[in-house]
Order: C-alpha cells, then sequence, then structure tokens
C-alpha cells in the first residue's frame, strides 16, 4: 500500500480552508447579510492568494528543477491543481449567490441593473450620475493609447464597446476604473411598490455611458466589468530558503514588477474585446483567465449596507472587564495581579485606556510598542502621539512591510515622526510580528513597569471581529525580555545573537522552534513513562514540517493531541500510527480565530503560552515574534477552558482530515448543541459578573 506524504500541499489546504468560508455563505442557518459578507471574505481571501501564493508559484516555474526541492510537489502540477479547484468553487460561489439574491428578493430586497429601473430610478441614477459619479472617472480610449496604463490591483474597470448603428465597422474600445474607493459601491435607490431596490455603482455608470460618449457620435454601448489580479511580490520569506532567495532574485531582477497573475471578465463579453484586452495586457490563454458573472471585487459585499435588513439582529456588545472599568488606574490594577484580555468579548477600550493614562501620568517616562497593522483613525496612535506632548519617551516599532498595509504604514511613519515619536522599522530581511508593549514608570526612586503581550494586532476597529488574547501583567522576567527585544531593534547595527538573553519568552527566529519541539519531546518522554501527557494546541497555521514531524513523533508514542486550526493545517491527522492520537478541527464563524494558544499537558501540571507566531516557516525564521508564559493559574484554567469550548464546537466546526474534505463535526444524539463563540462570551460574561 502506498504510504501517503509526509504533509498536505500548503495551497490546497489554504483552497481548502477558503472552502469553509464559501459553507458558511451557503448555510441557511446564517443571516443573508452574514452569508454575503462571507461571500465577500471568500472573494477577498482569493484575491490574495493570487496576488501572493500563485504568483510564487509562477515564479517558481521559472527555475525548473531546481524548484522541485523546496516544494511538496513540481509547481506547474500544484498550479494546475489550484485552477481545477477554484473552478469548482467559483461555480459553487455563483450558485450561492444567485440563491440569495433570490431569497432577498422574497424578503422583498432586490439588487438591480441599468436595465430593470422604474422611471423615477432612471431619473435618481441620472442625477446621482450627474452630481457626484461624472467628475470622479476619466474614460481611456485605449487604441489611442501606445502603452496601457498599468491597470491596478483590486480596481474593477468597465471595458466599453462603442459603437454606432449607421456605421458597423465603426467601433472605439474605452476602460472606464469604477471609483468605489471614493464612493459607494452600492446605491439604494428610491422604493419601487414598497421594494427596497438597490443598483451597484458600475450599473449608475452603465446606464450613463451615452451621456458620455453620445457628442462623439455613437449610438451604441456595451459595458462589461474586467479585474487583473497582480503579482504582489513574492513573500520571499514565507517557504522558502536563502539560498532559492538568493537564486530567485538573481533570475528575477529584470522580471517587470506586478505582472497580472488572474484575468477576470464578464462571461459575456465582446470576444473581440476580451482577445484586444488580453493582447495589451500581455496575457495568454496559459494564465489564470476567469469567465464570471457581471459582478467582480466580491469583496465589498464584506460591507453590504445592513440597514435594508429590519431583522438583522446586533451582535453581542463587548463588554470592558471587570477589573479595568472606568474610572480606575488600570496600573495599579496590573500591580496587583495579572489580567487577560479575550478579543472581541471584551472590550478593546482598556487598551487604549492604559496608554491614555500612562500619557497623562506624571511618573511615566517612556512608553514602547510594536505596531503591525493599525486601525484607519488610530486611537492608540493618538494616545501615543498624546503621550510624547506630555512629555514622555516613545518608541513604535513599525513594520512597514505588513502585507497590503504598507501605504498606510507609511503615512504612520512621517505622522509619528512629525509628532517626535520615535521610529524604528523591521529588520531588512524579516518582519516584526511580535505584538508587545512596555511602560516603564519611575516613583519615588522605585522603576516600576508594565508589559503588554497580544495574540493579535494592537488595532480597535479588527479587535471587535478577531479573536485574540492579550496579557497585562508586571511579571519582571516577562518585562525583562521584551526590554531586550526593543534593545535590538534599536541597535545600530541588529544581532540576531543578542536576543539569546531571552530566558523567559522563546522569540524567533532565535530559538522558537527548537524550544516547543523540546515541550513536545518532554510530552513523549512522559508519555513513555505512563505520565499524563497531551497537546493542545490553537493557532492560524500548521506548516512547518519539522515541528509537524515532531507531532507525528508524540502521536506514535501516545501522546493525545488536540488542535484547532483555522486555516492552512499540512499535518496529516490520519496516519495509521497516530491516528487515534490527532484531532484537529477549524472553526468557521462570525468572529476571525485569531489566537495562537500552546498548551503542554506537562504530567498534570499544564504550561500554556499565548504567542503572535504560527506554527510556519515564515514566523519561525523569518520574522520577529515572540511566545508568553502565562503564570497565573486562574488566567491558565481560564484559556484552558476556552480552548476546550472551542474542542466541543459542533455547529461551525470542521473535522481536518487528510482529504481536505470540510466535514462538520457530528452532533451525536442527545448532546448538547455547542456554538463555542457563543458559549465564549456567556462563560466569561458569567464568570466575570
Amino acid at each position: 500500500m502506498k504510504q501517503p506524504k509526509q504533509t498536505i500541499i500548503r495551497d490546497l489546504s489554504w483552497l481548502a480552508f477558503n472552502a469553509r468560508v464559501l459553507q458558511e455563505a451557503k448555510d441557511p442557518s446564517n443571516h443573508i447579510h452574514d452569508r454575503l459578507r462571507f461571500l465577500g471574505i471568500f472573494s477577498n481571501n482569493l484575491d490574495e492568494f493570487f496576488r501572493v501564493r500563485v504568483a510564487a508559484l509562477n515564479k517558481m516555474l521559472l527555475l525548473g528543477k531546481s524548484a522541485k526541492m523546496h516544494l511538496e510537489a513540481n509547481p506547474d502540477k500544484i498550479l494546475k491543481k489550484i485552477q481545477k479547484t477554484v473552478i469548482i468553487q467559483q461555480n459553487a460561489f455563483d450558485n450561492i449567490y444567485s440563491g440569495i439574491i433570490k431569497e432577498m428578493g422574497k424578503d422583498g430586497i432586490r439588487i438591480k441593473n441599468e436595465k430593470q429601473l422604474t422611471p423615477a430610478q432612471k431619473k435618481f441614477v441620472t442625477a446621482y450620475f450627474d452630481e457626484k459619479v461624472r467628475t470622479e472617472i476619466i474614460p481611456l480610449m485605449i487604441e489611442s493609447i501606445p502603452h496601457i496604463p498599468l491597470l491596478r490591483d483590486k480596481s474593477i474597470y468597465l471595458a466599453c464597446v462603442l459603437g454606432d448603428t449607421n456605421n458597423p465597422m465603426a467601433h472605439r474600445y474605452a476602460l472606464i476604473e469604477i471609483p468605489d474607493r471614493v464612493l459607494p459601491r452600492f446605491v439604494i435607490m428610491p422604493p419601487d411598490s414598497g421594494k427596497t431596490d438597490i443598483i451597484l455603482l458600475e450599473d449608475i455608470i452603465r446606464y450613463n455611458l451615452p451621456n458620455l460618449f453620445a457628442p462623439f457620435g455613437f449610438n451604441r454601448f456595451l459595458g462589461y466589468i474586467i479585474k487583473v489580479t497582480r503579482d504582489a511580490e513574492l513573500d520571499l520569506d514565507n517557504d522558502v530558503n536563502t539560498n532559492i532567495i538568493a537564486e530567485l532574485q538573481k533570475g528575477l531582477k529584470n522580471r517587470k514588477r506586478g505582472r497580472a497573475t488572474r484575468f477576470i471578465y464578464d462571461r459575456t463579453i465582446d470576444p473581440r474585446l476580451r482577445d484586444y484586452l488580453m493582447k495589451r495586457l500581455n496575457l495568454t490563454k496559459k494564465d489564470n483567465l476567469h469567465a464570471g458573472g457581471r459582478i467582480h471585487n466580491f469583496k465589498d459585499f464584506m460591507n453590504f449596507p445592513s440597514s435594508v435588513f429590519k431583522d438583522l439582529q446586533p451582535r453581542p456588545r463587548p463588554f470592558v472587564h471587570p477589573l479595568l472599568k472606568q474610572p480606575g488606574r488600570i496600573m495599579d490594577v496590573i500591580e496587583k495581579q495579572d489580567v487577560m484580555m479575550h478579543f472581541p468579548y471584551h472590550s478593546f477600550d482598556s487598551i487604549i485606556d492604559l496608554l491614555r493614562e500612562a500619557a497623562i501620568d506624571p511618573y511615566v517616562q517612556s512608553i514602547s510598542l510594536t505596531c503591525y497593522r493599525l486601525a484607519k483613525d488610530s486611537k492608540i496612535v493618538n494616545a501615543l502621539i498624546n503621550a510624547v506632548r506630555n512629555g514622555k519617551e516613545v518608541l513604535v516599532a513599525l513594520e512597514l512591510r505588513a502585507r497590503f498595509d504598507e501605504e498606510a504604514n507609511l503615512m504612520w511613519k512621517s505622522r509619528l515622526e512629525e509628532e517626535g515619536v520615535k521610529v524604528v522599522l523591521g529588520l531588512p530581511d524579516m518582519k516584526v510580528h511580535a505584538k508587545i508593549g512596555v511602560i516603564k514608570k519611575r516613583m519615588f526612586n522605585r522603576t516600576r513597569q508594565y508589559a503588554i503581550v497580544s495574540t493579535g494586532n494592537f488595532n480597535e476597529n479588527t479587535a471587535k471581529y478577531y479573536g485574540d488574547h492579550c496579557l497585562l501583567t508586571t511579571n519582571k522576567n516577562i518585562i525583562a525580555d521584551i526590554n531586550h527585544i526593543f534593545n535590538f531593534l534599536q541597535a545600530p547595527v541588529q544581532k540576531l545573537d543578542s536576543l539569546k538573553v531571552c530566558k523567559t519568552m522563546p522569540v524567533a527566529p532565535v530559538n522558537m522552534r527548537k524550544y516547543f519541539s523540546d515541550k513536545i519531546s518532554q510530552e513523549i518522554k512522559l508519555a513513555g513513562r505512563k505520565k499524563p501527557a497531551g497537546l493542545t494546541l490553537k493557532m492560524n497555521s500548521l506548516v512547518d514540517e519539522v515541528l509537524i514531524s515532531k507531532l507525528y513523533d508524540a502521536a506514535k508514542a501516545g501522546v493525545k493531541i488536540d488542535m484547532v486550526v483555522r486555516g492552512i493545517c499540512c499535518a496529516h491527522t490520519e496516519q495509521k500510527p497516530q491516528k487515534h492520537n490527532i484531532h484537529a478541527i477549524s472553526i468557521i464563524d462570525e468572529y476571525l480565530e485569531h489566537a495562537r494558544v500552546f498548551v503542554f499537558h506537562n504530567g498534570g501540571t499544564p504550561q500554556v503560552f499565548i504567542s503572535s507566531a504560527d506554527w510556519m516557516v515564515r514566523n519561525l525564521d523569518h520574522r520577529i515574534e515572540a511566545a508568553c508564559p502565562i503564570y497565573d493559574k486562574e488566567i491558565q484554567q481560564e484559556l484552558i477552558d476556552i480552548l476546550n469550548i472551542q474542542l466541543a464546537e459542533n455547529v461551525k466546526g470542521r473535522i481536518l482530515d487528510n482529504e481536505q474534505s470540510n466535514t462538520y463535526v457530528p452532533k451525536e444524539e442527545g448532546e448538547k448543541e455547542v456554538r463555542s463563540q457563543l458559549a465564549i462570551y456567556n462563560y466569561l460574561r458569567h464568570k466575570h459578573y
């Protein structure tokens, strides 16, 4: 019998994760608004997948045989499997969307196109175009342009055929970028017969094409939505070693930046226009070409107007951790005991309150914080700026290369530096991904320090729907290691060896993989001595082959392994030697499961860690990451309780098997229904109040 491969192909496992998102869009038990949101998430995920992973595989193709040494299979075979899977998923997507539209229609909510308008709605659409849209668009007559301007990634375009019915030979092509960055994509129109009607921005432009082009002698106008997904530049730290990085850089230095990795178009498009665009965009039939429906950039459906749904129930509101209620001095609370917040159940406002308190406390001398992704109108930044204005020294380790947030972080760098904040950037060859902070206070000749360690970003917007944990502590050993990390980031010459002084927190890329590998070895030894041994692991992605191999060894030795992995899981869970020892599920629900928690059972005295790092090569070898031990027994038990609730999930949980089949966790007859996110909210609410 042929033995299974050691690991599951990463990119196919990622597509299986996105299929779970699609399952949520299909699930009739979810509200229609949430199902539309999941369609938007699916679409946004797929765009990023093509920008990064497919782009990387296309580049690996250029390396030929040497690429096979660094991938699970030939990149060409992987790309073919990707294309086949994506086509199946896209067909399912189209069917789900059609079904949702029919359901909305029954509820009196309709998405109309430009051909379905009433006379009153036509007047509205014309007026809306003249008042708000016309000045935001500039059509490109592409046949007159020697080189088509680079079509922007993440944008959609209306590709137009302009003709004259009196002269069939006269036709021109034009492109219009849909200005959905400055105008809402969804426009609610005047009601018709008690119905709620919505029109998309591109259909408003379609309706008004005669207003734009009739003065130039045309009387026939056709418009089709197209979209180009571009190479976001290979994330060299993802899954390749430094030798192949050098080879890639040498072989691809003359490659045109941002090559198109996918071309999506309305399947009803004029074939001559499609072929013309492919030629001008340097695309061939070998590229990822996808014929779709009228609507693209479904990511915007994540923000579909909720006001049209009268029966939409609000989410449970985050509540303030009872120890951190205002008015009160949060630093005084942390001096007495460690505090763990769980987002989005607890309010992120407490973090902002802590930084504001530090900004105005006359005894606080300095604040240091890492920032990876910040909110658009960041209250975190405002608190740090106020601290500078109050005479504090403020240090921000800002990662400019947070994927797709580069532009925003450049803006924040300028803003912070203008206000007097000291900004240090990531290393040339690795990102700073650790989520840490420290506040230093000097009072009555005594220095007091307060640490913040989080699994997620210091971002008040994403904290409303990302599931994360955040520790507030005065533990001297943890604070010493955090200070070592900030000293390293500020050093004129950064030498990784200097991070070896960290004694309490495992730090990547110095020792995190070895540290956790040793912890797994410890469980293997305990199992060999017939002592209680087990691992409970939660993360976003499990890819690292060294740690996966170690998990296989543990399973063979009889160590019970339970895992909650939201996204990519490359570990086999059903190889016969350890079939009964590795149990893995994924939870996709209203909130994004984002926390990383690692529990080593340790013979009945659990060792618990939270971390910013997944078990991936990029996190363990090419990022500055930190994991933090949890010493407070009550907080340890709280995290273990939350993990046990998630492992009992039988509503939104899927079994992560070798086939990536996404089978829902079965609910046994008479078994209580457990929807873990709701159960965790109730658990924390009951425990804290």
